[in-house]
């Protein structure tokens, strides 16, 4: 309730201090996907790396309208039509606009391997709306309900948070159900066609892939503030946020602060080339001693690389810096990567010894659509590998992490990943397919191999030799596969059908397996993550 209303406040500041249109999209792969024929089309210029969109660009208009108002057009009964093609209301007006929906999210399924029943009881609130040309809004709160399968569980009771969202509080005496609270909100002020002013409690995404290795939308929702400049072919973001991070204490109860600056900078160089720069530092509201810092006003400056500042501060700070890039090989298939340095001994970088202060991760991928020349059939293959102790500091405060989850991969540190996509869009359905393999190390005796980044890089297991996969290695195979039926493209609910098989076993020490169908009434926008790593050893 706490942060419902720190959001209401935060947007009713805005509005009071607000007088072209943008209109925000939340961001979830599976719808962004299907702008992919427009997005990574040869004939466009579109800045893809920084997520979510504001969908007033005029490239992106028309099929983004077509993707919301899909049947709208049908002739028919009205009722019919505001149920399966409207708003449960909506209010235009010469100046304003205001809609509202219901957000049920039911779902049941079987974990056949585990013998066991999984359900998702989800009830939520959106509404979003305009005042004249400039100034847009819009914010989603749910409450939840649910048991999940085991490995979920397991992660779950590990970290203290429902993955992505919150944190999980046991409903019953059994320790299998959760409850959670899940909000964003965001306030959007674009005074001209160059600069736009969001503030709120939301996630921002950062890279062309399904995963980022530099911000990706992972963690839970934190409160920020965003700056983005829009000069044709370089856009530009500053963002500052405010992170709780329970991880960083003995209990996982007691939030401790900290803060965030990231700056991104995208330029596109033709229709198919763009570069990208990036870098963020984070500092400790309150250090391990208990010193007050608060908000360091040396990171405020919005259009400087933060690197030089930090390191002037005599290097207090969680620094890293990184890179992205695209290549648009023809109209059906780009080619991208990231790059992301968290910490460089340069007399060992290139010595390949192995070396624990040298801190790194990328990302090589290839995504594309219309497949075949079959219209909607979009693609993603994707690998991202990143050495152990990357993101860790020498306090776990400073860790590159937001409420006891990474801000950039999921699986944190010391693990390669390959993972392919495809989905098909045909009228009302939708079909997706995830194949995820995972190679990684896990901390055992005791002793810090370089996967939880919350742990100090200062102890590392040893100082040279070091590489992806050392401790307990474990290998994981993921399978998903969806069916939906869209009811209404509003607010994306949905039938949905779906099946998972993960395979997650290293040596003698555990082995966990599911195989899961799950049947339910979806809605939302929302990106909810269950392609996870093992957190640690159980």
């Amino acid at each position: 309730m706490k942060k419902l209303l720190i959001s209401i406040a935060l947007f009713l500041f805005v509005v009071g201090a607000a007088r072209s249109q943008s209109v925000y999209q939340p961001y979830s792969y599976q719808f962004y996907q299907k702008l992919d024929a427009d997005v990574y089309s040869t004939k466009t210029r579109v800045h893809s790396s920084l997520k979510p969109f504001f969908a007033d660009d005029s490239l992106l208009r028309f099929h983004y309208d077509s993707l919301m108002n899909y049947g709208s057009g049908t002739a028919g009964n009205s009722s019919f039509n505001k149920l399966f093609n409207g708003h449960l209301v909506e209010v235009n007006r010469a100046n304003s606009t205001f809609y509202t929906d219901l957000l049920p999210d039911f779902n049941i399924g079987r974990d056949f391997s585990n013998r066991k029943n999984t359900y998702l009881s989800s009830l939520g609130l959106q509404f979003g709306g305009s005042v004249g040309k400039k100034f847009s809004y819009y914010a989603a709160g749910y409450i939840n309900r649910a048991t999940f399968a085991p490995y979920l569980a397991t992660y779950v009771n590990q970290v203290g948070i429902i993955p992505g969202q919150a944190y999980g509080r046991y409903a019953n005496s059994a320790h299998d159900v959760y409850d959670w609270q899940y909000i964003t909100a965001v306030a959007s002020y674009t005074p001209n066609k160059y600069l736009n002013i969001s503030a709120g409690r939301d996630k921002t995404f950062v890279g062309d892939g399904y995963r980022s290795v530099l911000l990706s939308d992972y963690a839970s929702p934190y409160p920020f503030l965003k700056l983005t400049a829009n000069l044709g072919n370089v856009k530009y973001m500053a963002m500052w946020g405010y992170f709780a991070d329970p991880a960083s204490t003995s209990d996982q109860f007691i939030d401790r602060k900290k803060w965030g600056i990231f700056h991104y900078l995208d330029w596109n160089v033709s229709n198919r080339l763009s570069f990208g720069f990036f870098d963020s530092v984070i500092w400790a509201d309150t250090d391990d001693k208990g010193h007050k810092r608060g908000f360091d006003f040396s990171y405020i400056n919005p259009v400087i690389f933060l690197r030089p500042v930090e390191a002037s501060n005599g290097s207090p700070d969680n620094a890293l810096i990184g890179f992205t890039s695209k290549y648009k090989l023809t109209d059906g298939i780009t080619a991208y990567g990231q790059f992301s340095l968290d910490e460089f001994e340069a007399k060992n970088f290139f010595s390949n010894k192995g070396s624990s202060r040298n801190k790194f991760g990328f990302q090589l991928g290839l995504r594309g659509a219309n497949l075949f020349k079959i219209k909607g059939l979009n693609y993603l293959v994707e690998t991202n590998n990143v050495k152990p102790y990357t993101y860790s500091e020498r306090s776990s405060i400073l860790s590159y992490s937001a409420n006891s989850e990474p801000l950039a991969h999921p699986w944190g540190a010391n693990f390669r990943e390959f993972v392919g996509l495809l989905s098909y869009s045909y009228k009302r359905f939708d079909f997706s397919g995830e194949l995820d393999y995972g190679h990684y190390g896990l901390d055992i005796n005791n002793q810090n191999y370089g996967k939880d980044i919350f742990l100090s890089y200062r102890e590392p297991v040893q100082e040279f030799g070091n590489y992806i996969g050392q401790g307990l290695t474990t290998n994981m195979v993921y399978v998903q596969g969806k069916i939906a039926y869209l009811l209404n493209p509003k607010y994306n609910l949905r039938l949905e059908l779906g099946g998972i098989i993960r395979n997650e076993k290293n040596g003698s020490t555990f082995l966990d397996k599911s195989s899961m169908i799950t049947f339910g009434l979806r809605s939302s926008f929302r990106n909810i993550y269950t392609d996870l790593a093992s957190y640690k050893t159980h």
